[in-house]
């Protein structure tokens, strides 16, 4: 296959295949985007995924917990960014209840 330069609006290029198959399955724009976004990601040095073993920090035996739980859960729904909702649940799943005397006051309110 014989593999050519294509310019982009933004005035970059991508190797582009002669193939005609590919071009089915490419989409050059979302590439292109993609392409930029990875490349000021690594100039930045921002992380994508930041590891909480890995702060600066000393963390209690009750949030690792919570943590490693939020971790688990997010494996087994598949979901990086869990709702409130899900968050409650995953506490709740830990044993975590609110105490009678906020019960009553937020029934009260």
């Amino acid at each position: 296959m014989n593999t050519a330069s294509s310019t982009q609006d933004d005035g970059s290029s991508l190797p582009v295949r002669d193939d005609p198959d590919s071009r089915n399955w490419t989409d050059r724009k979302a590439s292109a985007q993609a392409l930029r976004a990875a490349n000021a990601r690594n100039v930045s040095g921002r992380r994508r995924f930041v590891d909480p073993t890995t702060c600066d920090r000393d963390y209690s035996e009750a949030e690792r917990e919570f943590m490693q739980a939020m971790h688990e859960y997010k494996i087994r729904s598949g979901r990086m960014f869990p709702t409130w909702s899900e968050v409650l649940e995953v506490l709740k799943a830990l044993g975590y209840e609110k105490p009678e005397e906020y019960a009553t006051c937020a029934n009260s309110a």
